[in-house]
């Protein structure tokens, strides 16, 4: 991941719900970006790019973190093709629940009195350049772009395509890249 300053990329907060023992490696710092507090706005709150596809173990680091927002987090709804089969988050009391299969890169994070975030998940093999861009964009206070069309702007997937009502396909706009 480019550098950047702590503002740019949520890094973790430990919240002493999962102490590390001195046996136990150092939590990569976690890779996520919320819109600023405010009035929702637009499809996702934030994006989150998770280190590997073993939800159980991600969700850990995630939920910590979310819920100074959200508070205990109860619910999660993720995309089930983009992540390997999950059993249990860490022992904690999480429901997880499976997205319609048109929702992709998308997690949904509810709190237990009812507050949800809508995470766009940047795939795992994204590129440090363009996984840095999609979080940068999806956490743009003003942003309101779906999560296809923010990872074909960020560069991690092909621009997404839309058809005409004359049946013609056509390149979508593109959203504008976050300047550096």
């Amino acid at each position: 991941m480019r550098s950047g300053s702590h503002s740019d990329i949520h890094t973790g907060i430990n919240t002493g719900i999962a102490q590390q023992t001195a046996v136990d490696a150092p939590r990569p710092p976690l890779r996520l970006r919320l819109k600023p507090k405010a009035p929702p706005t637009g499809y996702v709150d934030g994006a989150w790019w998770p280190r590997s596809r073993e939800l159980a173990d991600e969700l850990v680091a995630l939920t910590d973190v979310l819920a100074i927002r959200l508070g205990p987090v109860a619910r999660v709804a993720f995309d089930s093709a983009a992540w390997n089969p999950v059993a249990d988050v860490d022992g904690r009391v999480i429901r997880l629940v499976a997205l319609r299969p048109q929702e992709k890169h998308v997690l949904r994070v509810s709190g237990s009195d009812g507050r949800q975030l809508t995470l766009l998940v940047v795939p795992t093999e994204a590129s440090d350049e363009a996984g840095h861009d999609a979080i940068m964009l999806a956490a743009r206070r003003a942003n309101s772009d779906g999560p296809a069309d923010i990872l074909a702007a960020a560069g991690v997937v092909p621009t997404a395509v839309q058809q005409n009502t004359r049946g013609v396909l056509r390149p979508r706009l593109r959203t504008r890249r976050p300047q550096r």
